[in-house]
Parts: C-alpha cells; sequence; structure tokens
C-alpha cells in the first residue's frame, strides 16, 4: 500500500487475456476521455486497461423478468400463475425461471421487473418474517403481514428498484388474501391482481372473465387461460405456465409444459401436423 492507494502486481507467467490488471489514475482518466466504456473506462481488462474496447451497454444490460404474473382469489385460496421467460434486451436469458417465490407458511410472491432485485427481495422477505414467525411462536406468518414487509422494501428503495410484485397465500384470520405492490411501493389489498409486461394484453379478458366466489377448479383454469393468452401476444412472456394454489389444506406447485401451452388463433406453432387451434368463447 502506498498512502491511500492499493497496487496489485501479479506475476507475469499469470498474466493474459483473462488477467484484471488495474490501471493508474492517468489511464482511468485518459479513458474517459477518449470515450472508452465498461470496463476499459474503470481502467480494467487486459493490459493496463487499454483492450476490451468492444464492451459496450448493450452487452451488460439488465436481465429482466419481462414476464406475466398473477393471483386470483376463490372460496377458500389463491391460485398464483406465472410464464417462465427472463430476458435481457431480445435474448432469452432463461425460458424456465420460476417467477413464483415462496415466502414463508403458505404465502407466495409473483416477481415482475429486474430479475436480481426482485430476487433480493425475496430474500429478504424470506429472512425477516420467518424470523418474525419463529419471535410468534408460530409456523408462518399473516398474507398481510408479508405484503407488508415486501411493500416496505420497495418503497424505502423506490429511487433505483425495478420491481412490480404480487403478494397471496392463505392465513387462518382472512383466509386467501391477494396483495399487489407495483413499483414505487404501493400496497393494495384486491381480490385479483396482474403484472408484468404481458398483463397490458390481457387486462379486459380478466376484467370480463372474473367473477367472486370461483371454485378452485375454475380459478386455476381462468389463471391458466389468461397468462397463456399473454404468453400468445406479448414478446417478453414465453415458456411454460406455472401455477401455485394455496388454502387450508394443501399448496400445490404445478405447470404446464411449452408444448401443452394453448394455442391461439393468430398463432402460428410447428407441431409436426396441424397445430391445435383454441378459441376464446364469447359470452
Amino acid at each position: 500500500e502506498v498512502g491511500n492507494r492499493s497496487i496489485t502486481i501479479e506475476p507475469r507467467a499469470e498474466r493474459g487475456p483473462s488477467a484484471r490488471v488495474q490501471a493508474s489514475p492517468r489511464t482511468r482518466r485518459e479513458g474517459m476521455e477518449r470515450g472508452w466504456e465498461g470496463e476499459s473506462a474503470a481502467g480494467y481488462g487486459g493490459y493496463g486497461g487499454h483492450t476490451n474496447t468492444m464492451m459496450n451497454k448493450k452487452s451488460q444490460e439488465e436481465v429482466l423478468t419481462g414476464t406475466t404474473i398473477m393471483a386470483c382469489t376463490y372460496e377458500g385460496g389463491v391460485v398464483l400463475g406465472a410464464d417462465s421467460r427472463t430476458s435481457s434486451g431480445s435474448y432469452v436469458a432463461n425460458r424456465a425461471a420460476d417467477k413464483i417465490t415462496k415466502c414463508c407458511d403458505r404465502v407466495y410472491l409473483c416477481r415482475s421487473g429486474s430479475a436480481a432485485h426482485t430476487q433480493a427481495v425475496a430474500g429478504y422477505a424470506n429472512l425477516y418474517l420467518n424470523q418474525h414467525a419463529v419471535e410468534l411462536g408460530q409456523k408462518g406468518c399473516s398474507v398481510k403481514t408479508a405484503a407488508n414487509i415486501v411493500k416496505e422494501i420497495a418503497y424505502t428503495n423506490k429511487q433505483w428498484m425495478n420491481a412490480g410484485m404480487i403478494v397471496a397465500g392463505w392465513d387462518a384470520k382472512n383466509k386467501g388474501k391477494v396483495f399487489v405492490i407495483p413499483m414505487g411501493g404501493t400496497l393494495m389489498d384486491v381480490p385479483f391482481a396482474v403484472g408484468g409486461s404481458g398483463s397490458i394484453y390481457i387486462n379486459a379478458f380478466v376484467d370480463r372473465n372474473w367473477k367472486p366466489g370461483m371454485t378452485k377448479d375454475e380459478c386455476k383454469a381462468f389463471v391458466r387461460k389468461a397468462v397463456s393468452l399473454a404468453i400468445s401476444r406479448d414478446g417478453s412472456s414465453g415458456g411454460v405456465v406455472r401455477t401455485v394454489t394455496v388454502d387450508e389444506h394443501e399448496e400445490v406447485k404445478e405447470f404446464v409444459p411449452g408444448n401443452e401451452v394453448p394455442v391461439y388463433q393468430d398463432e402460428i406453432r410447428s407441431t409436426g401436423g396441424v397445430p391445435k387451434v383454441e378459441f376464446v368463447p364469447v359470452p
């Protein structure tokens, strides 16, 4: 160490294309003046930070769960649903992501927005809720408590956080509950909620077909239909359809494989024969 600066010198045998050598303040300043981006601008990459000039902002695009998420109450419980596509710009980073994360016993979180941000929120929420359950001496927490924890994290960090979430589940006091927390940290108690980039394509369908007091099977079919419709329209939604059913007696996680997701009237899909076309009935 020299003063407040640390200088790292690597053995010559270890240097090469993958070696990371910290450049001097002068090299960093010259790189910024010449318009270098990414690691080159910071003075890293190759020998002395002069290489890696092809680094650009597009190659470092944030991984987003450009997505369709949904939760809906039925008589005695809730059903959560989501697609499984995670994208980075126009590139599909993960085609089988699980966007429905368990927060605590019988409470789940649907995630949309930045994958990193929402995973961090889910991790913190799980930690705080488990600690709270231990303090209370019980197995889990209420859905409202979980939603308030997620809201507090989202609202406190709203300046930079890119996360829209739905918290849903079942507890003994309030039975099946759904809370939506959009970007900004607002908390709303709703009977059903949709979110993500695919939600704009199915708002009318959901408003028209949702009804209070649905049975479990009706609710599950409704959620799967809505998510599959969003997949057919939204380029950032795709893959499989995952659902979680939560009530007093069970927590069941299911999924519809990609080759069994319904094909709608304007889609063309190669299936080795004539595709099965499904039309949405109009009452």
